[in-house]
């Protein structure tokens, strides 16, 4: 195997082997990998990803399937890029439970883990867990699985230990690459009148609502205030509760981390000023 620059290197050295009577291996070309901007990663220039440093945030299966995965298709190796991977492993560990045949060859999970995946798979995904880390600052986990078995009652003891390695990835992401870059902004008029409106029906809805309930409820508190475009809403609650321009969506993050709770964040963050 060799990457995409070494391709007429692998070409002259079978035809040097066929010359010498020999055959030449099987070989096999894969693209580069890229940094953020696109760019070839370099060693010189220090602008990718290490093993070891996926690793101090992710499992090593979940580097396993990002390798796996289009393996001729140029792929950016950056730290963004790890949360998804992660969920992605996760999602096809569970799928493959309902496969069999050629549907389950099809599933990397079968090829990462030698046709043995792991039964038991975290009752949320890690981007979930990031966002409960980042809301409540805290990685701890008797407290994030307080958070879990109230979104996900039915779940059980081997579930939520599965969930123990991702709320210690999900500490290690949020202190290194969340926290650092945190930048709260107060509250446009518009903004305001959003967010107290969204409080106090959070306040009525109580812990108990569906996560769609949530949502809708979210959702009508920036449309009462005549938004543009909705999505500036959202960017503004993310910007001005939690600190980023990117969040949960909302109605899965309040089932998980509780109205009360949320409408009590809301609250001193709107009295922050």
């Amino acid at each position: 195997m060799a990457g995409e620059d070494l391709t007429e290197s692998t070409k002259l050295s079978s035809r040097i082997l066929r010359i010498l009577g020999g055959e030449p291996p099987e070989g096999f070309n894969y693209q580069l990998f890229l940094d953020e901007a696109g760019k070839k990663i370099s060693k010189s220039k220090g602008n990718g990803i290490t093993i070891d440093e996926w690793l101090t945030y992710a499992s090593p299966e979940s580097l396993s399937l990002y390798v796996y995965q289009a393996p001729k298709k140029a792929k950016r190796l950056y730290f963004d890029v790890i949360p998804k991977a992660a969920d992605e492993y996760w999602t096809f560990v569970s799928k493959y439970r309902d496969q069999d045949g050629a549907k389950a060859l099809d599933n990397p999970a079968w090829h990462i883990h030698g046709a043995t995946p792991p039964a038991d798979t975290p009752p949320v995904s890690f981007a979930l867990l990031l966002n409960l880390v980042s809301a409540s600052g805290s990685a701890d986990a008797q407290l994030l699985h307080g958070f879990v078995k109230k979104y996900r009652p039915d779940a059980s003891d081997a579930e939520l230990k599965a969930t123990d390695e991702l709320i210690k990835f999900a500490g290690r992401y949020f202190d290194d690459f969340i926290k650092p870059h945190k930048k709260f902004r107060p509250p446009t008029a518009q903004e305001r009148a959003g967010l107290e409106m969204l409080s106090a029906r959070l306040k009525e809805l109580g812990d108990g609502a569906d996560e769609d309930v949530y949502q809708t409820a979210v959702f009508d508190a920036g449309k009462a205030q005549d938004y543009e475009n909705i999505r500036d809403w959202f960017k503004g609650l993310y910007e001005v509760v939690f600190g980023q321009s990117e969040g949960p969506r909302m109605g899965a993050f309040t089932k998980v981390f509780g109205a009360s709770e949320l409408a009590k964040i809301i609250d001193a963050t709107l009295m922050r000023e």
